[in-house]
């Protein structure tokens, strides 16, 4: 988490403080006007900025992963960085708009307007005659970046109109460009924060096309076949088999991708549950019943279907150097970790065991014997302690039992992939217990 914190306040703070250099929140002759027209240039600049670069963050740069500890860090940083944009956004609209409605209401007196200046410069002259359009089209590409990110808040809209409709950001987004361009202070270009301006401008427009061409993550989507089809019915879970084209550049256990069944539902994002095999080439889904797609996946799946896969992402890979990890799997959370004990049986069968000692806590509300046999059949190949707590019949996993069953977790790393609640118990209670934070690697799987 402290990377994406960190780059979401260098990216709000950077701004601002190029801002100042050249300006003042406190003007000279002090007044509501003279403080509401420095104060709307300073949420202008930190506004375009954060969907600047929110959208640059959608195009899922590939070299940008390792920076922020993964694609699914880099959604998180997106997400706040959208909602400070909000925030930020409501400041500046009501600002520019509220003020008019109180000079309307008679809460304020509007001063008399001096002389116009008279403006020498071709291009500074263009942009005076563009402020009122700029100001008018800004307002309404607010109202739809607004709406557009409340609903991507609201977890109870689905998820293909989710997909579908938030694309359109980015029509908003180029609207608040040209509204940015315009209204950015003239003397501001030729100062540092015009520079980045400019940046961040030609960046985003260039970004925002892109998405709305379609273009984010096709040249990392192949299409695969089904081969296989397993549902286990207790837990609402289907295990899928695929085979991957040549173009599939590979994975490393832990890591996810975008999937595709159904064109018109779009693709969703799910753990890859396999260890790569250039020689079969076989890519394996386990996806738990969660909504109206994922609930339906056993029975529209079927062999020899074709699928697209765009990926891989994400860096929850398992790559340290500590004696020993402690893996804990949340219900479906479990996905990763039988990827990393496929790749660990096959370096244990070629001679090359690894010396980490692995515990694997499985937690889950949901029993199935046969899902389980199996994963005591890849934990057993693996070399790794296997620990399963059914919540009714042994309770709910926590730090302190946790750290019982485990003596050595003080030299431990910690790998966690659950729901949000469990995380923030475990990581919590392990912190104050004297867990180094670094030391705690979790997958942050929401991507809205």
């Amino acid at each position: 988490m402290r990377p994406i914190k960190l780059a979401l306040w260098l990216g709000l703070l950077l701004p601002a403080g190029l801002w100042l250099l050249s300006n003042s929140l406190w003007p000279e002759a002090w007044s509501y006007f003279a403080l509401r027209a420095v104060a709307v240039q300073f949420t202008g600049v930190v506004l375009i900025t954060a969907m600047s670069l929110a959208i640059v963050l959608a195009l899922r740069p590939r070299w940008l992963e390792r920076h922020l500890d993964g694609l699914d860090k880099m959604y998180r940083l997106h997400k706040w960085l959208g909602i400070s944009a909000l925030v930020v956004g409501v400041v500046h609209w009501w600002l520019a708009q509220g003020t008019k409605w109180m000079v309307g209401w008679g809460w304020l007196t509007r001063p008399q307007r001096g002389p116009r200046p008279n403006i020498i410069d071709p291009l500074q002259s263009w942009l005076h005659e563009q402020r009122h359009l700029a100001e008018d089209l800004g307002e309404w590409a607010f109202y739809g970046a607004a709406l557009l990110i409340v609903a991507a808040l609201i977890k109870r809209i689905p998820y293909r109109w989710f997909a579908k409709t938030h694309q359109f950001i980015a029509v908003a987004y180029l609207v608040l460009v040209y509204h940015a361009a315009v209204l950015l202070k003239f003397s501001d270009w030729s100062q540092p924060i015009g520079w980045l301006m400019v940046a961040l401008l030609v960046v985003g427009t260039v970004s925002a096309c892109w998405a709305l061409l379609g273009r984010i993550g096709a040249q990392r989507r192949v299409v695969g076949t089904v081969e296989e089809v397993r549902y286990f019915e207790p837990l609402r879970v289907t295990s899928t088999m695929l085979r991957l084209p040549a173009a599939w550049p590979g994975h490393v256990p832990g890591q996810f991708a975008f999937v595709t069944s159904l064109p018109g539902e779009g693709a969703h994002p799910f753990t890859i549950a396999s260890a790569w095999d250039a020689a079969t080439r076989r890519v394996r889904f386990v996806t738990k019943a969660l909504g109206d797609h994922t609930a339906t996946t056993h029975t529209r799946l079927r062999t020899g279907l074709s699928v697209t896969v765009e990926g891989p992402y994400g860096c929850f890979t398992f790559d340290d150097h500590a004696p020993r990890q402690i893996w804990v799997g949340g219900g479906i959370g479990i996905t990763p970790f039988i990827g990393r004990m496929e790749q660990l049986a096959r370096a244990r069968a070629a001679g090359h065991a690894s010396n980490q000692a692995i515990d694997l806590f499985h937690s889950t509300r949901d029993e199935d014997p046969a899902a389980l046999d199996l994963l005591r059949a890849d934990a057993a190949a693996a070399g790794v302690t296997l620990h399963v707590l059914i919540d009714v019949r042994d309770g709910f996993l926590s730090a302190e039992r946790l750290c019982a069953t485990v003596p050595g977790w003080r030299e431990a790393s910690v790998w966690f992939c659950g729901p949000a609640t469990f995380s923030h118990h475990i990581r919590h209670e392990l912190e104050r217990a004297g867990l180094p934070a670094q030391r705690f690697h979790q997958e942050l799987f929401e991507m809205r």
